[in-house]
């Protein structure tokens, strides 16, 4: 998979690729990672990629010339399946979104800065419009490393264990069960005796039984939408 990501801050969004799952997963070319600023599509002296909106109002607005540059750029080089604008007013990031993308082989990802995009921008590129949740940040950069760590850890051989992703939470709308690891006593804290039974088919018994009751108790909605 490859990732362009178009940013007005680049040193913001580079050092979580720089650590952990991220970089092993660089390092071993599971996964391209590429940075753009949109500074370097500019025309004017001052690098401006923002100006104010028309009708008035407060907040800047990313223009779309240095945008359209940049992706036009990037689409004379190769086809991308997807081109992603970090927004407030997007869908909200989920796994089943998470998984979808993690198939795909090259996206875009704009992060949005200011008070947002020129709407013609919208209108003209983005393929997908992604929210990481009902707030609004300083800018899309942290929101597209949320969503690049998500996409990034299902891709087949960057976990260790292949079947890790496929077990977290969310997945089939359940929470992961409780888990535990040695001691198996703790200041009289125990590990459930059935993970020692050595009986695997009592155990994910117990470990969908658990998932379950836990979901029915924290995130409801889950089960609704199954």
């Amino acid at each position: 998979m490859r990732i362009d990501i178009i940013t007005v801050l680049p040193e913001l969004l580079k050092s979580p690729f720089e650590a952990s799952i991220l970089k092993r997963a660089i390092d071993a070319g599971l996964v391209e990672v590429h940075f753009h600023n949109l500074r370097d599509y500019t025309t004017d002296n001052y690098k401006s990629v923002d100006d104010y909106q028309f009708g008035g109002g407060a907040g800047m607005v990313m223009m779309i010339e240095p945008i359209d540059k940049c992706i036009s750029g990037l689409q004379a080089e190769r086809q991308y399946d997807e081109i992603i604008y970090m927004t407030p007013d997007g869908e909200r990031l989920n796994q089943s979104i998470a998984n979808q993308i993690s198939l795909k082989e090259n996206i875009i990802v704009l992060c949005g800065h200011y008070k947002g995009v020129d709407q013609r921008v919208r209108d003209k590129f983005i393929t997908k419009e992604i929210s990481i949740g009902d707030y609004v940040l300083s800018g899309g950069e942290l929101g597209a490393a949320v969503l690049c760590d998500s996409v990034i850890r299902l891709i087949p051989g960057v976990l260790g264990n292949e079947t890790s992703a496929l077990t977290d939470s969310f997945q089939d709308n359940l929470l992961a069960p409780p888990i535990y690891t040695r001691p198996r006593d703790y200041k009289g804290m125990k590990v459930p005796e059935v993970l020692f039974s050595g009986n695997f088919g009592e155990i994910e018994k117990w470990r969908e039984a658990q998932a379950y009751k836990r979901t029915q108790e924290r995130r409801p909605d889950l089960l609704n939408d199954k």
